[in-house]
């Protein structure tokens, strides 16, 4: 059985783990943290780690990028491995996320989703055959209350097909604010914030007389809350490292 501390758990997607985590024999919550406190759940909730004086065996974070230090030092005192599934960090906390691996296993992922891993390979495949020809521009679309971007899945997109090019690109999120030709080494990425779009991601190859484009669509918070805790029962006892949507499933497929 897989001990879990949700940290966010007040919060959207918190709620969303909470049901899923029910659904999974091989797991429970057995505490909450969040910086609203108390709720109706049947475990604790504090406001902060370091009001945790026991060990659990991993921790799923949906929270605020505000939190990785409280989440890191209780992580790193009681050698509780991490899913961190919240975005928006910046360059020096993904250094410490990184950092943190080497004592902690910690699986970080911008995108829970098998489907959104499998368009980052597909785009990653196409960039290898169409990557040299053809403009490549990323669209990623959210609800109206999501503050971060671009989205940490359209970076993940962005990444892994530039992993695959031969000239490293630039990323360009802003067109309106110079006067030039498109550069032949851009990545053009680009937010749209509205009603309650879960979220969708649009990968567009564009070269000439034609187009090809790569699309993820997600219905619901559900599939996100499942590939956490899935990442979580995943995550026990392994050692310290870094750990991605890619190796629980080469470990489910038995590939590794």
């Amino acid at each position: 059985m897989t001990k879990i501390i949700l940290s966010g758990c007040n919060g959207k997607m918190g709620n969303v783990v909470v049901n899923s985590a029910k659904e999974n024999s091989n797991c429970e919550i057995v505490y909450g943290v969040d910086a609203f406190g108390e709720n109706s759940f049947d475990f604790p909730t504090v406001k902060s780690f370091s009001e945790i004086k026991e060990k659990a065996d991993v921790i799923i974070d949906f929270s605020n990028p505000a939190l990785l230090d409280d989440l890191l030092a209780y992580a790193l005192e009681y050698k509780v491995s991490a899913v961190i599934c919240t975005t928006g960090y910046s360059p020096e906390q993904v250094a410490k996320i990184n950092k943190a691996g080497e004592s902690i296993a910690v699986f970080y992922s911008g995108n829970m989703s098998l489907g959104v891993n499998l368009l980052i390979e597909l785009s990653k495949q196409a960039a290898k055959v169409l990557g040299n020809d053809f403009d490549i521009e990323i669209i990623e679309k959210h609800h109206n209350l999501k503050v971060d971007a671009p989205s940490g899945t359209a970076l993940m997109i962005a990444d892994g097909i530039s992993s695959e090019l031969s000239e490293e690109p630039q990323y360009v999120y802003d067109r309106h604010s110079y006067r030039r030709r498109r550069a032949k080494n851009e990545i053009g990425i680009h937010a749209v914030r509205g009603g309650t779009i879960v979220g969708e991601h649009d990968v567009i190859f564009a070269g000439h007389d034609e187009v090809v484009t790569l699309t993820h669509q997600a219905q619901s918070k559900g599939l996100f809350a499942t590939g956490a805790v899935n990442a979580a029962v995943f995550l026990k006892d392994k050692p310290a490292g870094l750990y991605n949507m890619s190796m629980m499933l080469a470990e489910k497929l038995g590939t590794v």
